[in-house]
């Protein structure tokens, strides 16, 4: 499932980020690379030391957490700190697929779930599409500035070159309580059916019925 969030970060909160960003140290993106990835990397990102992460992380984890659609489509068990990337003209990151384990200082977690918010306007860039193989065909995203988009970090992804202005995203990775992409798909659009049922029809037989087999599937499908 590729699921695209609108407007995750409000304007207050995009205008924070881009600004702590705008005079933040950046550094080479093969640092954070494995060895696969190393080859078709060109980006940078911000240092990992910088003084901006942990007021960068509030306010873009922050507002990802607090938002339903992230936490339907997502069902985080754990939330990596993002990587704060910038592409400028000619920058670009080829074919990849994302490390299945990662973490540092001891502790790891599986990425189950890719996650790209994005803090550039689809205007202020040519080039740059998040490019995602499904089963259905390439996808290609370009999303609004505070807009987010949701992917399993097990499919090969890509982003085009950028030919003109400034790419920002925030990326980060999830360990899912669901492993299973096609689960979590199906467990997202029961949620959305239960939410409206349970708005609309609180009291219905099937209302309780669509509930129980949501909460009964999360547990039986769920890794903790």
């Amino acid at each position: 499932m590729l699921l695209r969030i609108p407007a995750v970060l409000k304007p207050d909160e995009l205008q924070l980020a881009r600004s702590l960003l705008a005079d933040a140290t950046f550094v080479d993106g093969k640092l954070s690379a494995g060895a696969a990835a190393r080859r078709v990397k060109a980006n940078e990102e911000l240092a990992r030391g910088a003084a901006e992460i942990e007021r960068l992380d509030r306010v873009v984890m922050g507002a990802l957490t607090r938002h339903p659609a992230y936490r339907g489509g997502a069902l985080p068990l754990h939330a990596a700190s993002p990587m704060y990337a910038r592409y400028r003209p000619g920058m670009v990151y080829g074919e990849h697929l994302d490390d299945p384990i990662m973490g540092t200082g001891g502790v790891l977690y599986r990425s189950d779930v890719a996650v790209t918010v994005f803090l550039s306007s689809a205007e202020e860039y040519d080039g740059g599409e998040l490019v995602v193989s499904t089963v259905a065909g390439e996808q290609q995203v370009k999303g609004a500035a505070g807009d987010a988009v949701l992917y399993p970090a097990s499919t090969i992804h890509r982003v085009s070159p950028v030919t003109r202005g400034e790419r920002l995203v925030a990326v980060t990775w999830v360990q899912s309580l669901v492993r299973d992409p096609a689960r979590r798909e199906l467990l997202y659009g029961l949620n959305l059916a239960r939410e409206k049922l349970l708005a609309t029809a609180p009291e219905a037989e099937e209302t309780a019925q669509v509930n129980a087999a949501y909460l009964n599937l999360i547990r039986m499908w769920s890794d903790i």
